[in-house]
């Protein structure tokens, strides 16, 4: 049975086509990738799906009494209200049936009889609704599934306002899964996740009885959860059954066979056309040439198979720096509160060091108390001589108005219009990204942008928050390609051993400095 059905659907901005006549079917129970490079479409798809933007052409049509539950990462929280609070708010319909019962409970001392016997009816009903969603179990269910996350760790009596990107994220997450809507849809619900929290994520995933739509360059935890593949490729939409290692075997062997099929039509186009430019002319041959002309102009052209964008990825080295990067005597991290015991590390020349860790331990704030953003909470912090770091956030901000080559320039403001398209070019970036607004690119083609920025500095340490989050397969290859190459010092904050497992030189875990129960 299917639960959501898109017909013929079109979708673009501007002469752009995201979309081209896309059908697509979500069956009940099944559990669904959906696939592609930055910028084809995966978050566009998932915003008309769910109502939040109209397609230009096409139906979109959910089954009856179906529930959504989306997790976006740009919901805005409620200043003043603790994670508990928040959550609690995934059973706001729940809560509100509790109240319209204690309110029938206050008018029963001044019914009539009749009106006494429908009250009841009325509360048994409610009752029964509380009892059998489990209404009664609601904190406990909320501890479960908090603890599941890692929000244990951060506190639900926390202020929501207080919380890091990941925190957030996942408060979100955990309102979703409390939700427990018929469908899921998940945007990157691995970004800002630690490696224990997605496995317990992945196991829930799997045991999931409803739909869900994953979006994921995760592959590994992708590969794991489903079992059908939709893959959005030059505004076309492709479904394959099975997982994401089989979805690939199949594409390989599409693409093979596509590529042979056009040269077989282009071999024969030319032997037609070579046939007619010499036979035409002639009158003996003239009928001949014309039927082939027929023959060529009734042809169904292949269509060549368009190659990706890959970006190449390069960083610039800058002078030799001294022996020490920096020494951390007795450092102690935090905002108002610390969050670690007192460090003593320090980082030598031609290191590459990945840190690790549950989030909301302070990895974020290790870096940017390294590179001088923020103050110590205690403690100092030595800088070597002849430094320049380039750093990657790992949050950008919503709100740029900036198109990706105002962005360049307004850091580079020599570069000629050739020279700041070009880079970006070099980084997988079309003519339409570079021209749109940073806030309306996806996040893997902000994030591309962002290093294109670090890309034209020269640089002797590089200190990466979180830089694989968004970026897809190819990207992600690329960039550890050029990490590895890089011979100056890394600083990198990352969530996925696979990527940073086979060429950094030390990996420290903030969970043994923490001050928090971990």
């Amino acid at each position: 049975m299917s639960v959501l059905t898109v017909t013929e659907m079109s979708h673009g901005f501007g002469a752009r086509k995201i979309f081209q006549d896309v059908s697509f079917r979500l069956l009940k129970g099944e559990h669904v990738g959906l696939v592609g490079a930055n910028g084809e479409g995966k978050s566009t798809f998932l915003n008309i799906i769910t109502g939040k933007l109209m397609p230009d052409a096409g139906n979109v049509e959910w089954s009856n009494r179906v529930t959504v539950g989306y997790l976006d990462q740009h919901t805005v929280l409620t200043k003043g209200k603790s994670i508990r609070e928040a959550l609690r708010e995934a059973f706001k319909e729940m809560f509100d049936l509790e109240a319209e019962m204690l309110q029938i409970y206050e008018k029963m001392a001044d019914a009539t009889d009749d009106e006494l016997t429908a009250m009841m009816e009325d509360v048994g009903e409610i009752q029964s609704i509380l009892e059998s969603n489990s209404f009664y179990m609601i904190d406990s269910k909320i501890e479960e599934i908090a603890n599941g996350l890692g929000l244990r760790e951060i506190g639900l009596d926390k202020d929501v306002a207080d919380l890091s990107g990941g925190q957030r994220t996942k408060v979100l997450l955990t309102k979703l899964l409390l939700q427990n809507p018929s469908i899921l849809i998940l945007d990157e619900p691995t970004n800002y996740l630690d490696v224990e929290h997605i496995e317990w994520l992945k196991r829930y995933l799997k045991e999931y009885e409803n739909s869900f739509i994953l979006v994921s360059h995760d592959i590994p935890f992708l590969n794991e959860v489903v079992n059908v593949i939709y893959h959005v490729e030059n505004a076309i939409l492709t479904r394959y059954s099975g997982t994401y290692e089989q979805f690939m075997k199949l594409y390989e062997i599409k693409k093979q066979q596509q590529q042979q099929a056009y040269e077989r039509q282009q071999q024969e186009v030319e032997r037609l056309e070579d046939f007619i430019a010499r036979n035409k002319a002639r009158i003996s041959t003239t009928g001949r040439a014309k039927s082939r002309q027929k023959q060529l102009d009734k042809m169904e052209r292949i269509e060549r198979p368009r190659e990706k964008v890959k970006p190449t990825f390069q960083f610039i080295e800058a002078r030799t720096p001294g022996k020490l990067i920096f020494q951390a005597t007795d450092l102690v991290i935090g905002y108002d509160e610390p969050l670690t015991k007192p460090l003593n590390v320090s980082l030598e020349r031609g290191k590459k060091v990945a840190i690790c860790g549950v989030n909301g331990l302070g990895k974020s704030t290790l870096l940017k108390t390294l590179l001088g953003q923020l103050k110590p909470v205690g403690g100092t912090v030595e800088l070597g001589d002849y430094l320049f770091p380039g750093y990657f956030e790992q949050e950008s901000s919503r709100d740029n108005n900036n198109t990706a080559i105002e962005e360049i320039w307004k850091y580079y403001p020599g570069l000629t219009n050739f020279e700041v398209r070009q880079a970006l070019a070099k980084c997988g970036l079309t003519n339409e990204h570079i021209t749109s607004q940073m806030m309306v690119l996806s996040g893997g083609e902000n994030a591309k942008v962002r290093l294109c920025k670090l890309m034209l500095k020269e640089i002797n340490w590089l200190v990466l928050d979180e830089p694989t989050n968004h970026l897809d397969v190819d990207a992600k290859e690329e960039l550890k390609r050029a990490l590895k190459e890089f011979k100056g010092t890394i600083l990198l904050v990352s969530h996925e051993p696979e990527f940073y497992e086979d060429w950094v030189t030390d990996i420290w875990n903030v969970e043994d400095w923490t001050t928090k129960i971990v």
